[in-house]
């Protein structure tokens, strides 16, 4: 891959999917991906310790990075006809925002919302921000899903307001157990890409 300097046509909007795909893969294995040294692995917010770390916001605070996200979210979007899309702060913060601003440039704007970790305790006690999503078919995103907890309790909240899930969007699967548990709870789930796709074998965790 060229470096993450190089852009394949000035115009990123006039960029093909399969580039798109490819300049995310080297953004997430140069920005999000790290190592750790050996007998040191990380700890996890699953509470799994691992041999390696993604931090899915480095890729997404980078332009790049995000428009690419963005782009391959969008198609997902307009496959499925879906009427808003979200998903759990923090990790889908910035995904979202970048497929709705996407969304009005290529001419289907489609609104975005946020679940929140627990709901507001003043003003209108909310739970999810953005537009009424009741009745509505929507897309769930997610920058990294390991066993799914977070955004799981986030298709909970989204269910409870009456909203319809028609697939849930992530950037990377690190194939611990997030994929059961999302069929489990009937989800149906496409991530953008697995572990497999982005480390060596003799990297990945051994339940991966």
């Amino acid at each position: 891959m060229p470096p993450t300097a190089y852009i394949p046509k000035p115009n990123a909007l006039e960029w093909d999917l399969k580039t798109i795909r490819e300049r995310l893969a080297y953004i997430i294995k140069e920005k999000s991906i790290q190592i750790a040294p050996p007998g040191q692995p990380f700890l996890l917010n699953s509470g799994l310790k691992s041999n390696y770390y993604i931090n899915g916001k480095l890729a997404t605070s980078d332009p790049e990075g995000l428009f690419c996200a963005a782009r391959l979210i969008l198609e997902e979007v307009l496959k499925c006809g879906v009427e808003a899309v979200g998903g759990p702060t923090l990790g889908a913060d910035a995904l979202v925002s970048g497929v709705a601003v996407l969304s009005l440039l290529l001419g289907c704007p489609t609104p975005l919302f946020i679940v929140r970790k627990e709901a507001k305790k003043h003003g209108t006690m909310s739970l999810i921000e953005g537009p009424e999503i009741t009745g509505k078919k929507v897309l769930l995103v997610e920058d990294v899903i390991t066993t799914g907890g977070s955004v799981l309790r986030a298709a909970a909240a989204v269910r409870a307001q009456g909203g319809s899930i028609v697939k849930l969007v992530a950037l990377v699967d690190r194939e611990q157990g997030g994929k059961a548990a999302l069929e489990k709870a009937e989800i149906p789930y496409s991530p953008i890409f697995s572990i497999r796709e982005l480390l060596p074998p003799h990297i990945l965790d051994p339940a991966s």
